[in-house]
């Protein structure tokens, strides 16, 4: 696969998000499944792996941990710890947090540590300067942060350089082209999307009928209500005409597209399907002509979009039966 960087840490051009082999999107896989679907992964070329502390409430990193154990040296590994507000001595928390994802994935080293998303914008600096110590003391390789601002991420590289901005963003969401990712260009920052396929939608897989249980995000994702499937319908159309012009699925238009736009952005597609998996990866082999992403984008600004993924609408997950 080709390759890609996220400041200084080279990676696979298409990564793995990992978090749907523990929660997230129903039925899960059975654990020795999940592990030979990371292992697979890296034989395919893919070298980038993303967990976090939460996915799981833990679990998702021993899964991750026990995976790569036997090519640990040979990729990125990217987790994430989750800050409160009400959290006292940062330095402390943030340790603490760390050694317990360490133990976790087996390892002693975290190539990738990102902060989950920013609920104190007060001690932006304050966290960018423990992260500088964590690097100079090799426990981490570089640090990244969440769904972050422009405002924040400037913040934080002035202080201890990020090497990735990882936030949502699909062809259903791009906020953060507007400043976030020209913003990383500038500071030479890379950008992970996740949920680049729009939590599976623009791989067109998913029909209006479609019903969704228990731990399932897309109970509650509003791009997957039964109105907005239909209504996203010439989206899909879109993506479907594309991909018979050149040989591809939807999915794969879709990650071309973003891989198409900036050399420093790898998004982190989840698989738990041995078929998804060779479908987004094979993506990197899906090349754009100029002409074609900027037809693509053309037919994008006249297509309005229904629905969307917000943390709020998820948080709704945890009450529902």
């Amino acid at each position: 696969m080709k390759t890609r960087f996220l400041r200084d840490l080279k990676v696979s051009a298409i990564g793995y998000g990992c978090m749907g082999l523990s929660h997230g999107y129903g039925a899960v896989p059975e654990r020795g499944e999940s592990i030979r679907l990371i292992r697979k992964a890296f034989d395919y070329g893919c070298t980038f792996f993303d967990t976090a502390e939460g996915y799981g409430a833990g679990d998702n990193e021993r899964l991750v941990g026990e995976a790569v154990k036997p090519f640990r040296s040979q990729i990125v590994l990217a987790t994430k710890l989750r800050l409160n507000k009400r959290d006292g001595d940062t330095a402390a928390v943030i340790r603490g947090h760390l050694e317990a994802s360490l133990k976790r994935l087996g390892t002693d080293y975290v190539d990738l540590y990102y902060q989950h998303r920013i609920e104190d914008d007060d001690k932006v600096e304050e966290v960018a300067a423990v992260m500088g110590e964590l690097i100079k003391e090799g426990k981490i390789r570089g640090w990244g942060q969440s769904q972050a601002t422009e405002d924040q991420v400037r913040r934080a590289n002035a202080v201890t350089p990020l090497s990735a901005v990882q936030s949502e963003f699909s062809m259903m969401e791009r906020m953060f082209e507007k400043d976030v990712i020209p913003a990383c260009e500038e500071l030479g920052i890379g950008f992970v999307p996740f949920s680049p396929l729009a939590s599976g939608f623009l791989s067109g897989k998913y029909a209006k009928e479609q019903i969704y249980t228990g731990d399932d995000v897309r109970r509650v994702i509003t791009r997957f209500a039964p109105e907005n499937v239909e209504r996203n319908q010439p989206l899909l159309d879109l993506l479907q005409s594309m991909a018979q012009e050149k040989n591809a699925t939807p999915a794969q238009i879709s990650l071309a597209w973003m891989l198409h736009k900036k050399e420093f952005i790898v998004p982190i597609p989840g698989m738990r399907k041995m078929e998804r998996m060779e479908e987004n990866f094979g993506a990197s082999d899906v090349t754009l002509t100029r002409q074609e992403y900027e037809n693509l984008e053309k037919s994008l600004e006249g297509i309005p979009l229904y629905g969307n993924r917000t943390d709020e609408d998820i948080a709704k997950l945890r009450t529902m039966g």
